[in-house]
């Protein structure tokens, strides 16, 4: 994939994200076809860890479909949980 074309990509899936959701925090990385995203907002409060990896495929669900993404790793924080995280693990 050229370097263009992944960093269209990666703010495609910024921009669905950001569009759907009120989101403090977002990061897309991506490993060859490999996609990282961390996301934090306090709408992941009082969600379990499978509603959370839900409400992030939902809005990328066309490019999970059509195949364009298929491997992605997500991990979902409130703010507070954020900030621990940072803390422990320098992220």
């Amino acid at each position: 994939m050229e370097n263009n074309e992944l960093e269209q990509k990666l703010e495609d899936i910024k921009q669905a994200l950001n569009t759907a959701m009120a989101l403090e925090e977002l990061q897309v990385t991506a490993e060859g076809t490999h996609f990282k995203i961390i996301a934090v907002g306090d709408c992941f409060d009082g969600l379990s860890k499978i509603k959370q990896q839900q409400a992030i495929y939902g809005p990328l669900m066309d490019k999970v479909t059509s195949g364009e993404l298929h491997a992605i790793t997500i991990k979902t924080f409130t703010p507070t949980q954020w900030k621990r995280e940072k803390v422990f693990n320098m992220v």
